[in-house]
């Protein structure tokens, strides 16, 4: 893990031993997010056509190289600058990333990570994926937009969920008719609604929506019972979606959503839920920004431990200047919102198959036999430098990171439908591809994990960490800590737990500092 911004990395004075304990990160400047043309070009793609958009390129985030990278990457990976792979993402996407990129100013890797949770969300509950016979996983994203105040992330948000916002606003629209004449049938006595045109027993109407803001837990389980295809949760400060978790006990809130994550039955009998609210296949994603310095509020009351900080997908890119206005920007070379608007209809007017009872039948996206192959060769190869590393959290990580490699290749495969392709499969490409996300979404996890775990260390642990160089052995390592005054034992520990997060272990006895 690189330490590339000022929020996020140590600051000059390092605390001693006997020293107060202070914090080891810099502060930015609390300013809005705003979006920005620069005067820097951005790298193309290998083999596209290379255009000088100077100066109207964003100097930060550009675009990724189309070079692949495993999963098992090799040990100086956390030093390599981890760019989104917009490359992995249908060529009709990327164009779009590319072009709000320099017209817009948009990063690329929020435009990325904002394109994948709305498409996602309206996937919905009308897909699944098989890895293995019986287990479905659906394309549920918890995602976090993670950059400095200024560096342009709640812009492209709201710019990609837009589509979605005028999609809701139809539907209020329907919504308020309906139940303006359902409740003037109710007006009338049983006998007298059908000579007036209504029926004999009218329906309660229920608002058809993808999105939700701001709302209170027990909305959020009335309105996903109301909405059995799919939703999205959008919060421009994701601290906001769990500073009311323990609301009503310790926990209950971030159990439901770690069981929403999974696709379990969620039910709620709270008071104020009429009879109770039963939801068999609750889907649900969530999207939101956040600043790096508010990491440990999304991690506090116990969820860096039960798993459920890793559930989320940071987008967390390298280059967090904040980017200078420059009005020599040109015009978009072509509609980009009603591009992004026409692939994310493709997939809005899926009409799915709905059983007895209303539920939605879900439809298999199948992995050809290759595919399969590659994928559970992957999971080998990362469960053994899991076993080899030894790191709970790097573990933890790793065994989110699995599910989402099936939900990737359900995604991409999709999203590959929805720009033209004739059919609907998971092949290897497409599991290379969401490897390659993982990867990504890999290196951001230890990334945050370093964030929040620097913030919980002890004064002495603070002092060791600040004089161990770069690169150091482990014999190197234990005479620091001694002169810190930590002992052997202590500081072997401090290594292992860390390990992934703080150090990395190039071979046996050499570790680098992250």
């Amino acid at each position: 893990m690189k330490k590339e911004t000022e929020s996020s990395v140590k600051a000059a004075s390092k605390p001693k031993g006997n020293e107060k304990k202070t914090s080891v990160k810099k502060k930015a400047n609390d300013v809005s997010d705003t979006p920005a043309i620069t005067d820097t070009q951005v790298t193309c793609h290998e083999n596209e056509e290379v255009t000088n958009h100077a100066p109207d390129r964003l100097n930060s985030q550009s675009v990724p190289p189309s070079t692949s990278e495993c999963l098992i990457a090799d040990t100086d990976n956390s030093k390599k600058t981890n760019q989104f792979p917009i490359d992995v993402l249908p060529s009709r996407l990327q164009e779009i990333i590319k072009e709000a990129n320099a017209t817009l100013g948009f990063p690329v890797d929020y435009m990325a990570g904002a394109m994948l949770s709305a498409m996602a969300a309206v996937i919905g509950n009308t897909h699944h994926a098989e890895a293995m016979a019986g287990w479905k996983e659906y394309a549920i994203l918890f995602v976090a937009l993670v950059g400095c105040p200024g560096v342009c992330k709640s812009h492209p948000l709201s710019y990609v969920m837009q589509p979605l916002i005028d999609h809701d606003a139809e539907k209020a629209a329907q919504f308020a008719e309906a139940l303006k004449r359902y409740n003037a049938a109710m007006e009338l006595p049983p006998k007298e609604r059908v000579p007036n045109g209504y029926d004999l027993n009218p329906v309660e109407p229920h608002r058809i929506r993808f999105m939700m803001q701001d709302v209170t837990n027990e909305a959020v389980h009335r309105i996903l019972s109301e909405n059995c295809r799919g939703l999205i949760l959008m919060y421009d400060e994701l601290a906001g979606w769990v500073k009311n978790f323990n609301r009503y006990n310790n926990g209950s809130e971030s159990e439901f959503w770690m069981s929403v994550f999974n696709h379990k039955v969620a039910m709620s009998d709270r008071k104020g839920s009429q009879s109770g609210v039963f939801i068999r296949n609750p889907f649900l994603c969530v999207i939101g920004t956040i600043q790096p310095k508010v990491l440990t509020d999304l991690a506090a009351g116990n969820r860096n431990a039960n798993g459920f900080m890793e559930r989320i997908l940071y987008v967390f890119p390298s280059d967090q200047t904040k980017p200078k206005w420059n009005r020599c920007c040109r015009m978009p070379s072509f509609d980009i919102a009603a591009e992004w608007r026409g692939i994310l209809s493709r997939l809005i007017d899926i009409v799915p198959k709905v059983d007895a009872d209303g539920e939605i039948i879900s439809e298999d996206v199948p992995f050809s036999s290759d595919a399969l192959d590659r994928l559970y060769q992957w999971q080998n190869e990362q469960t053994d430098r899991c076993n080899a590393d030894g790191s709970d959290t790097l573990t933890s990580i790793a065994s989110k990171l699995e599910i989402y490699a099936i939900r990737f290749s359900l995604l991409l495969a999709l999203s590959d439908w929805a720009c033209g392709s004739e059919k609907k499969m998971i092949e290897v490409d497409t599991v290379e591809r969401a490897i390659r996300l993982a990867e990504y979404f890999r290196i951001s996890a230890s990334k945050v994990q370093g964030i929040i775990s620097e913030d919980a260390l002890t004064e002495m642990q603070l002092s060791v960490l600040s004089e161990l160089p770069d690169g150091f052995t482990t014999a190197e390592g234990v005479a620091i800590a001694g002169k810190c005054g930590m002992p052997e034992r202590s500081f072997k520990r401090f290594l292992r737990d860390r390990k992934g997060v703080l150090f990395i272990r190039n071979t046996h006895g050499n570790y680098t500092k992250l």
